[in-house]
């Protein structure tokens, strides 16, 4: 079992009579270099994972940066941060549940009770086909399981990923008996399920000041499945209880992991959806640190960039010369972007945004009269523009005065070779969805900023060479996708 590494947030969490195996402290993860560059590495994550953006969701953020295999992954974390994602997937599980507790407690007073997964072992044998559904579904090393009595039935009310400290002394023996088998297993992704049709559902927010396709671009795309034989249809998020209805979804809003364009994501890849944003760009793409570790990991240039803990000020700002840009992970349309000219201002930025993040991001300050875009759909290039800074600021965008710099769209001969090879090689490390990446060309070569998996793609703006034909490539993607999931492909 050499090849894994436990990550617990203290090491005094493997308790002395636990057997000798490798255990790492998460935040000696995190920030040793060494931990980077090793390959195969199957990381189990016995951190609590329930604050988004804490130490331990990080933990596992990190991993999958570096490509290393990990249990509880970023999705599973986030499918299991509320209900509301998971609720659909447990129906058939709830049957297992009454089936058995309604036969093996019936008369008793009891109305609630803890069945613990590990490893997708449990201890009543008779729960055990449920124990492994559960862990088909949410493969994660300690899942507490809350199942109630409610109307004369048993359910399963919550599913919770809990950290080591957090079990029970009676289920230690059981859980370092099931973590032994478990690791002496054939590391395996859950089973996909399948079931394609032909209609498309566009998500988007018509009250949106900042959506990610104007209302022109939106009647575009439209326009273009309807000539390649896709019927498509407008939905907000009001629309949830409705998306099975479709086979496909294109996501045309802002995306975050904590927002319910994620859970729009996961629901239509959980029925076997085409889906652009797939939940995994999603998660990604939308976290920067997530992003710079992947880059740097595949030695893709980026700006010098410091992953920032409270601890480690100092380190800003011996390897970055000042200004420095301070990023929160999550943030989009440069919000929670900062730009600190100093000591005492980093101070300031970095404790206030400490209160979201547990991690943020520094990054080197470089000056473009403006940034390259390059939209990327499965693995090739859809346009290449430039943005350029708004009047008077660093950036793109000035939401201080709700404005924006101007853009201009080149044509195909005119694509720089070294961005555009720059943007497929990082587009390519996150998937091969919609992808638009933002790069700079500076006295270092061309740099990646980010990747985006919603990229703007606005009448008058990004189809400004393309024309019609930009959406219709887009919507060709989704028809190519559906016709090879019903030929099996």
């Amino acid at each position: 079992m050499s090849d894994h590494v436990l990550l617990v947030e203290d090491k005094r969490h493997w308790k002395d009579h636990f057997p000798t195996i490798p255990v790492v402290s998460a935040r000696d993860y995190l920030s040793d270099a060494d931990w980077q560059g090793r390959k195969g590495l199957r990381v189990v994550n016995l951190c609590s994972t329930r604050r988004h953006l804490g130490i331990g969701y990080y933990s596992s953020l990190l991993a999958e940066a570096r490509g290393h295999k990990v249990i509880p992954s970023v999705r599973t974390i986030q499918d299991l941060s509320r209900r509301s994602l998971y609720s659909l997937e447990i129906e058939d599980l709830d049957k297992r549940v009454q089936k058995v507790l309604g036969r093996r407690r019936a008369g008793l007073e009891v109305t609630s009770w803890n069945l613990w997964v590990l490893f997708g072992e449990c201890a009543p044998k008779e729960m055990q086909a449920l124990a492994r559904g559960l862990f088909e579904l949410f493969r994660a090393p300690i899942l507490r399981v809350e199942l109630r009595l409610q109307g004369g039935n048993w359910r399963v009310a919550a599913i919770k990923s809990v950290s080591l400290p957090e079990l029970p002394e009676a289920e230690e023996e059981r859980f370092l008996a099931a973590m032994e088998g478990y690791l002496s297993r054939r590391w395996r992704s859950p089973r996909a399920r399948r079931g394609p049709r032909y209609d498309l559902a566009i998500l988007h927010d018509p009250d949106d000041p900042l959506p990610p396709s104007n209302p022109k671009a939106i009647k575009a795309f439209v326009r273009a499945a309807q000539s390649l034989g896709i019927n498509a249809e407008l939905i907000t998020r009001k629309d949830f209880g409705r998306l099975a209805e479709y086979d496909a979804l294109f996501i045309r809003e802002t995306t975050a992991v904590d927002h319910h364009t994620y859970r729009f994501a996961r629901k239509a890849a959980s029925e076997s959806m085409v889906v652009i944003d797939d939940p995994d760009s999603i998660l990604r793409c939308t976290n920067k640190i997530y992003l710079a570790e992947l880059l740097a990991a595949h030695r893709v240039g980026t700006p010098r960039t410091v992953i920032v803990r409270p601890d480690n000020l100092e380190t800003v700002e011996a390897e970055i010369p000042y200004p420095v840009v301070i990023k929160i992970p999550d943030g989009s349309f440069s919000r929670g972007v900062v730009k600190v000219e100093n000591r005492a201002e980093l101070e300031r930025t970095a404790a206030r945004l400490f209160k979201e993040s547990d991690l943020l991001l520094a990054q080197e300050y470089l000056y473009t009269d403006f940034d390259w875009r390059v939209g990327i759909i499965n693995r090739e290039v859809l346009y290449v523009c430039r943005y350029y800074m708004a009047g008077g600021h660093w950036q793109i965008l000035d939401h201080s005065s709700n404005t924006q710099g101007d853009a201009d769209t080149l044509a195909p001969e005119q694509w720089p070779a070294e961005v555009v090879r720059t943007a497929l090689k990082a587009a390519n490390l996150i998937g091969d969805g919609l992808y638009g990446v933002d790069l700079k060309d500076s006295d270092r070569g061309v740099l990646v900023i980010e990747v985006n998996d919603n990229p703007s793609i606005d009448q008058g703006v990004e189809d400004e060479v393309a024309g019609d034909e930009l959406y219709r490539r887009i919507m060709a993607e989704f028809l190519r996708r559906l016709e090879s999931k019903r030929s099996g492909g």
